[in-house]
């Protein structure tokens, strides 16, 4: 395993949620990293976030980690969950709902209804 894919899975077994974004939850530098990132903060998820731009390594790592090429990418509870597409898709049907709630993750299931009315 590749130093980057120690470092990975470190992060990714620490923390029950991780978004590795460009930027960070605070200042995203993307469109879709932005999305996502406001999807957790807007749910009152506790995430660790993991800027790909401030580490070539990582940026590349988790790309061949995951065998997914795009970023955001988001985990949870160690498990890869998706892309930007999918974390929307999955909050809109109401399945990130149901993974936080079999992972045991807090959210505000108040605030996901909200996002699912805004959008319906």
């Amino acid at each position: 395993m590749t130093d980057a894919a120690d470092r990975i899975q470190q992060t990714i077994s620490a923390n029950d949620v991780v978004l590795y974004m460009k930027g960070t939850k605070d200042a995203p530098q993307c469109g879709f990293s932005s999305r996502v990132a406001g999807v957790l903060n807007y749910m009152g998820v506790d995430f660790q976030d993991v800027n790909v731009l401030a580490d070539a390594d990582i940026r590349q790592g988790i790309k061949d980690f995951s065998d997914w090429p795009t970023i955001p990418q988001l985990y949870v509870k160690g498990e890869f969950v998706g892309g930007c597409d999918i974390v929307t898709e999955m909050t809109l049907s109401g399945e990130l709902d149901q993974l936080f709630d079999d992972k045991g993750i807090t959210y505000d299931k108040d605030a996901a209804e909200k996002i699912r009315e805004a959008n319906s």
